[in-house]
């Protein structure tokens, strides 16, 4: 129900019960009137449906029990509370409306002060489940606002071991751009991001467990497990990247750098359900799995996507897979394999923008960096390098050191001066081309405009 005055629909054959209701209700409400059943449900079903139906039962051709039931069973109408206003007083009529979905039941002939008073109490239950809807739904999914809503055992603590598969997002050396923007910037530019996020995220039936700063963590299969959880959760992870594009966009819009959004995925039982104290819970899921999808998540770079072996075998062959690497995530006694997905075949195929080697661009002369390798947040040793040639943010780098895959380094450009401390940039090693001499390929996860100005300048 909008916040304009509510609109009531009186079903009723007889001209002088409609006049009746219309003139009882008419100085309180908006007053819409059908004759019979179909008109009834046509109005119903309009753009511009009615708050709250009085419904009569004896009318000719369809019945006011069967126009309820028509109306309970269309997801677009079932939300519309109907009252009964009949002749028909026997208890087993009074059941009957109730048990088709009526919130309550007026014989006639009426009572003024029963009937607004029944209207004015059933039109404030409606605006209070409106209102619990809209705000649960803005932090939870909507299946979890529905089982607090519709379960008296909702809100228990507890819970219960699970398949799912759990997906988390993360920006790409945000809190880098976090340092050089102002905090009112920071928040516009993840609120941006979280909203496109969650869209794709609830149009694939994830829920959405928790925001972390500028990383996401959803979950599919809890509350409701369903059969495709694990490819659907990929379905969504690419949309999630295709939709960076957009999001990219307002952010150049309002002036904000570009980012890039890494995402792991990770399928495995844990433990969902009710979790905290009587006075703070929150739905939530913890195991294992979820630290190794974290783990999982570290080792992407922008526009990457990185899924677990129980993923992919849950996916049934399904994914397009461009790479597999075996990585020994901290906190896990055994080498892991992760796949790098660039698509989904089937009935409905969907791919990520893929690059090639062809798009890199070769300088006119090497561009000289430093590149410290970090260890958390510690600098570690400085090594030399040369960039040979770039595409966007994946660059070819000729190095004095064999980094390993997934090292993170803090790359600083070199001039006849010396380093420039202010032209400075993170990135992660994703390949080694070849080992005499040492070339590596590293993305760049947090590229200043100035620095690619400087490196594009050069090609």
């Amino acid at each position: 129900m909008s916040n304009d005055i509510a609109t009531v629909l009186v079903v009723d054959d007889t001209p002088e019960n409609i006049d009746v209701l219309r003139g009882l209700l008419k100085p309180y409400y908006k007053v819409k009137v059908a004759i019979n059943g179909e008109q009834a449900l046509k109005l119903s079903e309009s753009e511009t449906p009615p708050d709250l139906v009085l419904l009569d039962v004896m009318m000719p051709g369809m019945d006011g029990y069967e126009v309820c039931r028509r109306l309970k069973s269309n997801p677009q109408t079932e939300g519309i509370p109907v009252i009964f206003v009949t002749a028909m007083n026997e208890t087993h009529d009074e059941v009957l409306g109730f048990e088709v979905g009526g919130v309550d039941y007026i014989n006639k002939p009426v009572t003024p002060a029963i009937v607004l008073a029944r209207v004015k109490t059933q039109l404030k239950l409606r605006a209070a489940y409106h209102f619990i809807r809209d705000t649960f739904g803005r932090y939870l999914s909507e299946e979890i606002v529905d089982n607090l809503i519709d379960s008296p055992h909702g809100l228990q603590l507890g819970g219960e071991k699970r398949m799912v598969t759990i997906l988390m997002a993360d920006l790409r050396g945000f809190t880098s751009i976090g340092e050089r923007l102002p905090a009112e910037s920071v928040v516009d530019m993840i609120n941006i991001f979280l909203s496109a996020m969650t869209d794709v995220i609830q149009k694939y039936q994830g829920t959405i467990d928790e925001f972390i700063g500028d990383a996401i963590l959803a979950i599919f299969g809890a509350p409701v497990q369903r059969e495709d959880d694990a490819i659907r959760a990929v379905r969504c992870a690419i949309e999630m990247q295709l939709a960076m594009e957009e999001v990219n966009a307002s952010y150049a819009a309002a002036g904000y750098p570009r980012v890039e959004m890494g995402i792991g995925i990770n399928t495995g039982e844990v433990i969902v359900g009710n979790i905290g104290s009587q006075k703070r819970s929150k739905y939530a899921v913890v195991g294992r799995h979820v630290n190794t999808t974290s783990r999982i998540e570290s080792y992407t770079v922008g526009g990457q996507i990185l899924v677990s072996e129980s993923t992919r075998d849950a996916c049934e062959g399904l994914l397009q897979v461009n790479d597999e690497m075996r990585v020994m995530p901290k906190g896990i006694s055994e080498e892991i394999s992760i796949f790098d997905v660039g698509g989904v075949s089937g009935d409905e195929p969907v791919m990520l923008a893929g690059k090639t080697v062809s798009q890199f661009r070769a300088f006119a002369e090497p561009v000289r960096i430093r590149m410290l390798e970090l260890k958390g947040t510690q600098a570690k040793v400085s090594y030399q390098g040369e960039v040979l040639r770039m595409s966007e943010r994946v660059m070819e780098v000729r190095s004095d050191h064999a980094f390993d895959n997934f090292s993170n380094l803090r790359v600083t450009l070199v001039t006849d001066s010396g380093p420039q401390n202010e032209s400075q940039f993170y990135a992660k090693v994703i390949s080694r081309v070849s080992d005499e001499p040492v070339i590596i390929r590293m993305h760049a996860t947090y590229l200043p405009v100035e620095v690619q100005t400087v490196m594009e300048g050069c090609i």
